[in-house]
């Protein structure tokens, strides 16, 4: 069974859904096939403000880019969810990342886990998401 303080469980997923913010979209660049894109357009609409954070810090729907989570955190100011479209293999500096800036949480999309990197997170107090796509997390019903 999947400890649901490291994969979020609903309360937490709808709570991130509708009260909060600022979201951090680490692997987020141009590339509009890829699924980064359109749950960062979705977020957007839904009244989030995104922030893109890829190695080549394009802007993306408006949005200024950054390199790094820490340059972000600079620039935007507090963070409220660190949602990460990383290899679950590089993941866990992502969350590190997400962690030292005081973020108030991370998401891991669909197929990105890292039950160590989670539970960093967790001990360091954030909330945590792993393994869930907020657009389906919306078309559930959460976050309404």
């Amino acid at each position: 069974m999947r400890d649901p303080d490291l994969y979020g469980d609903d309360a937490v997923v709808d709570r991130l859904l509708r009260d909060t913010a600022v979201w951090v979209v680490a692997g987020l660049s141009q590339h509009e096939e890829r699924a980064a894109y359109g749950v960062a357009r979705l977020l957007q609409s839904r009244g989030k403000r995104i922030v893109p954070v890829h190695p080549r810090a394009q802007e993306v729907h408006g949005e200024q880019g950054y390199s790094t989570v820490q340059d972000a955190a600079f620039a935007v100011g507090p963070i409220d969810v660190v949602d990460c479209f990383v290899n679950s293999r590089r993941v866990g500096e992502v969350v590190d990342a997400a962690i030292a800036v005081g973020a108030k949480a991370v998401w891991l999309q669909l197929d990105v886990v890292d039950e160590d990197a989670a539970r960093r997170a967790r001990d360091a107090g954030l909330d945590v998401v792993m393994d869930r796509c907020p657009a389906i997390e919306y078309r559930r019903g959460l976050g309404a």
